[in-house]
């Protein structure tokens, strides 16, 4: 797996890119617990280029945004597939996320 970052103004918009399982999910959660505590937790997944999440992928996602939403701040997510749509609302997570259709809708949503 890629993790691609780029700025926009004080937004950090991290795209993963190829599958989130297994091991990758470990380094994806590490990577983005990283970025959160150096972006004042002002940080949007790009779902855009993830063509599938495993359970593993699933549960990184949910620990991350868990762990945000406990000192007051929400994981958005942008351009998730239909699949990962429907996994998120049959798994109960979905409310965890603020789901955006792009990056821009995304990052104004923290304006």
């Amino acid at each position: 797996m890629e993790i691609q970052t780029s700025h926009r103004g004080a937004v950090l918009v991290v795209r993963p890119s190829g599958p989130l399982t297994g091991a990758d999910a470990d380094t994806f959660k590490t990577a983005v617990q990283g970025f959160v505590r150096d972006n004042l937790g002002r940080v949007v997944v790009d779902a855009s280029a993830l063509p599938y999440v495993d359970s593993k992928g699933l549960e990184c996602l949910a620990d991350i945004a868990e762990e945000m939403a406990l000192t007051g701040r929400g994981l958005r997510l942008c351009a998730a597939n239909e699949t990962l749509r429907q996994v998120l609302d049959l798994t109960g997570l979905a409310p965890q996320f603020e789901h955006f259709e792009d990056a821009n809708s995304a990052v104004r949503s923290f304006l």
